[in-house]
């Protein structure tokens, strides 16, 4: 290109895109069976970042994963749009490797084969349903080379039915139960229609918007109204935001959607912006299901690396999805024809009131202050078949970082057994909703102050009555280093409020301590399914709450760069294979957090947000309470001195 960007991490633009595909066809890797399963920035190296000044010339790369729908092998390539040129180009062994997520087009296609399969036709007559109203869930297959040692190295989706009475109607509510469909996507041929016999299709309404189904709308709400007179107080320079004392780079990936890098904090006392993370993603989430049906016992679908949230991002709208004075950003990715394609309003920003900050009314003193919270909101939303996701990340004036993923948007359907069928939950009359987990995994490649950090799992331990504890009352902290990446392979355990420090022994608070962040998880259940499943291997990551590497440009996943079909063992199995040295050093931490669902009636027809997610946390970061210059609230709310004993409340 002849303009390079003026950051390494801006957001590529329709013409970068545009310019890829050109390359690529220049050079004979594009033919009309081409199709761009993955475009994304290759960013620099994080050497290469951390050197970078403003006016330095870029080398402006991207990376694309090339699938070939004539049968031709995968290609993975990195492609320097500065130079014109194709920098590396490798030819992928699905039958080891996996398959390239799967692609818009072929969820049509696998309800289109499956029409034309005599088998599956005569199931649906059986059934009495016409063909016209069923619609079909094309799922990704997993791997299960024990049952289907066939399917290796083939491209192949399994397809689950719905009954749908009417264009405008949910087909979740009515479950064609007792079928299911193996498809070859590629040979566009059906390999099997299992049929275990008919079995009553639900009749429940699921459109909840229908008044026969939501009622009359209430009319007790009085508005809320969010203003901000003056306009928000952070500032957008291109991807850079700025609020109150951070600073950071907003990214957007088709794959893992919001990225953000380079998050900082200007700590006033030293006069200087201090590094926190240097990347931060959330890089990959698994569904598994808990049902042992044959119909249903392989579903499990890794939503990032098999079908990428970051494509189906909403157009978010105010008053709907963000309230408030609101900053909106486009994202642009490739479609699958190498186009450029914008999704609008696919990032909101704004900022929020949180309650109260910090307070107090001292009785000695006679002052009573009270400071109010606010936070920073960066999120998107994204819809991945039945499930909607939100991923919002969370600024404080206090230094905390916190990630929050919302999960609603429709359960998956069966019909249900009746009776006191223990792997699923009734939701409605005749419809059944299978147990099953959201799992997610932040990957953050921290900077704690410098790049040489260490973790420490940090535990509440209590002491034995003794001459140094007569009553019993004490407890401590014990204190692990986790110096290697073996022992870095950790659970969070409630019961003894256990949390994990990224320090960074080389760089020191005014009471000599090394400064730090903890890493405070939720704590609840990993991975359920059985140690030696196929889903335990193909997201072993989800198996323990905690891993930690060695600083690698290249391993961005933690179950591995393709994930669909791919046997196991990628991912963090691989990258920690070799138990290096993870102390003192330039680490990635990876997180695993999230949902374990038992549907309720309540979550029918459609869900209320649950929420999961982790904080990180200042613990000796900074030398005291880094808000203590935040100003009482101005105007008829104000929270000062002279207001005497009272003061504001939450």
């Amino acid at each position: 290109m002849d303009d390079p960007a003026p950051h390494p991490l801006d957001p590529l633009i329709p013409d970068e895109i545009t310019a890829a595909r050109t390359l690529l066809t220049r050079t004979g890797h594009v033919t009309p069976a081409t199709r761009f399963a993955y475009l994304g920035l290759e960013e620099p190296a994080k050497a290469e970042l951390l050197a970078h000044a403003p006016g330095n010339p870029v080398d402006r790369r991207v990376r694309v994963l090339l699938h070939d729908t004539s049968g031709g092998p995968a290609h993975d390539l990195v492609v320097s749009l500065t130079r014109g040129s194709v920098d590396s180009d490798r030819v992928l062994d699905a039958a080891v490797e996996g398959q390239l997520p799967v692609l818009d087009e072929e969820f049509a296609l696998v309800e289109e084969v499956l029409n034309t399969d005599e088998r599956w036709l005569e199931a649906l007559r059986v059934r009495g349903l016409d063909p016209a109203r069923v619609r079909v869930a094309p799922l990704s297959a997993g791997v299960y080379d024990d049952e289907y040692p066939d399917e290796r190295g083939r491209r192949v989706l399994r397809g689950l039915a719905f009954v749908q009475e009417h264009e405008a109607d949910h087909a979740w509510a009515h479950p064609v139960d007792g079928l299911v469909g193996y498809v070859d996507v590629l040979d566009r041929t059906v390999d099997r229609v299992l049929d275990f016999g008919p079995v009553p299709v639900p009749t429940e309404n699921g459109n909840y918007t229908e008044p026969e189904v939501s009622g009359p709308y209430r009319t007790t709400q009085r508005p809320i109204e969010i203003t901000q007179p003056e306009g928000p107080s952070f500032t957008l320079e291109g991807n850079r935001l700025t609020w109150e004392n951070w600073s950071l780079r907003i990214g957007f990936d088709a794959r893992e959607g919001l990225v953000l890098h380079q998050i900082a904090f200007h700590d006033r006392d030293h006069g200087r912006d201090r590094p926190i993370v240097h990347r931060a993603s959330i890089a990959e989430m698994v569904v598994p299901y808990a049902d042992p049906s044959p119909v249903r016992s392989w579903q499990n679908y890794f939503d990032t690396g098999e079908y990428m949230v970051g494509r189906y991002a909403n157009a978010l709208r105010l008053g709907c999805d963000c309230l408030g004075d609101i900053t909106y950003m486009d994202a642009v990715i490739a479609d699958e024809g190498g186009e450029p394609q914008v999704l609008p309003n696919a990032v909101c920003m704004h900022e929020e009131d949180f309650g109260v900050l910090w307070k107090h009314t001292d009785l000695w003193a006679g002052s009573s202050e009270t400071r109010r919270q606010r936070r920073m909101v960066v999120s998107f939303f994204t819809t991945v078949g039945n499930y909607d996701y939100g991923f919002f990340w969370y600024l404080y004036l206090d230094g905390t970082i916190e990630f929050e993923a919302k999960a609603t948007g429709i359960v998956f359907t069966s019909a249900h057994p009746g009776g006191d069928y223990p792997y699923a939950s009734e939701v409605a009359p005749g419809v059944g909703a299978p147990f099953h987990q959201h799992l997610f995994c932040a990957r953050l490649d921290m900077r704690v102050d410098g790049t040489e950090n260490r973790v420490e799992e940090v535990d509440a331990a209590r002491v034995p009555i003794g001459p140094d504890n007569p009553r019993g009352n004490a407890f401590v902290q014990k204190r692990t280093v986790l110096d290697t990446e073996s022992r870095a392979q950790r659970d969070a355990d409630a019961s003894v409020d256990r949390v994990w420090h990224i320090s960074n022994p080389g760089s020191r608070n005014r009471l000599g301590q090394p400064v730090a962040y903890a890493l405070q998880p939720e704590g609840k259940p990993v991975l359920l399914a059985d140690p030696s499943s196929s889903v335990a291997a193909r997201a072993a990551f989800a198996t323990r709450h905690l891993w930690v590497t060695p600083h690698d440009h290249a391993e961005r996943y933690p179950a591995g760069d393709f994930v669909n079909q791919h046997p196991g063992g990628a991912g963090l199995p691989a990258y920690t294979a070799a138990d290096r040295n993870v102390d003192g050093t330039d680490l990635v931490v990876w997180h695993t957090f999230g949902l374990t669902h038992a549907p309720r009636p309540e979550d029918w027809p459609i869900m209320p947000v649950d929420y999961t997610g982790f904080k990180l946390r200042p613990t000796g970061f900074f030398d005291r309470n880094p808000t203590l210059d935040v100003p009482p609230t101005a105007g008829g709310h104000g929270c000062s001195g002279q207001q005497g004993r009272g003061g504001c409340h939450d």
